[in-house]
């Protein structure tokens, strides 16, 4: 596995509670790391279709569609989601279904740490992940139709100044062709390690609660 620069050191045991969390499927590599570096058997993932980013309009059905069909199963759920475009929608289900989920707008901003992603203030920043550097094309470059017409880079990408990579693991094959990807956008390159951020802490934290 990549150099995670994970320590659960310092947290309490886990509960004995059975635990679902209902992920975005773009984190689930991140989860599972955490999940395994803690050592909770007692936590069960299951993930959601990255894709919902697309079209976050739908994000809310498909976690209410799991909570449901999950609930009579586990002793405690939580949604692996932060708001990601959902305009509040997905609190306000969480609030109705009585489960938690995620702090922050997106995982940008988790991953960051949402503290230090509101200070920044990176209004004209392009953010990957490592899932999103991994699927570059089937999330950006093909939705955006950019491998049709590529004339419409300038167009979707003329207020941005830079693209910043957000590692969640050292890997100098992601961080070539993050750089890639940024040229190929016409944008400055920032590589920026952020570990799972606040993530990890908050999978802990349900871990203890069960």
């Amino acid at each position: 596995m990549d150099d995670q620069s994970l320590t659960t050191e310092g947290l309490p045991p886990a509960g004995h509670g059975k635990v679902l969390l209902i992920a975005c499927g773009a984190i689930a590599r991140e989860v599972l790391a955490v999940v395994e570096s803690g050592g909770w058997d007692h936590l069960t993932l299951t993930c959601l279709p990255a894709i919902l980013h697309n079209t976050p309009e739908r994000i809310c059905d498909a976690v209410r569609g799991a909570v449901e069909r999950h609930r009579g199963e586990f002793a405690s759920i939580y949604v692996l989601y932060a708001d990601c475009g959902t305009g509040g929608g997905l609190e306000r289900l969480c609030a109705e279904l009585g489960v938690e989920m995620l702090r922050g707008p997106h995982c940008y901003s988790f991953f960051e740490g949402n503290a230090a992603f509101e200070a920044r203030d990176e209004i004209t920043a392009f953010y990957l992940t490592d899932f999103l550097v991994r699927q570059f094309d089937a999330f950006v470059t093909k939705p955006l139709g950019l491998d049709r017409h590529p004339e419409l880079r300038d167009m979707y990408f003329e207020h941005y100044t830079k693209l910043v990579y957000q590692a969640q693991t050292r890997d100098p094959a992601l961080e070539a062709k993050a750089r890639d990807c940024a040229a190929k956008l016409g944008l400055e390159y920032e590589y920026r390690f952020t570990g799972f951020g606040d993530l990890a802490e908050e999978i802990g934290a349900w871990a203890v609660r069960g």
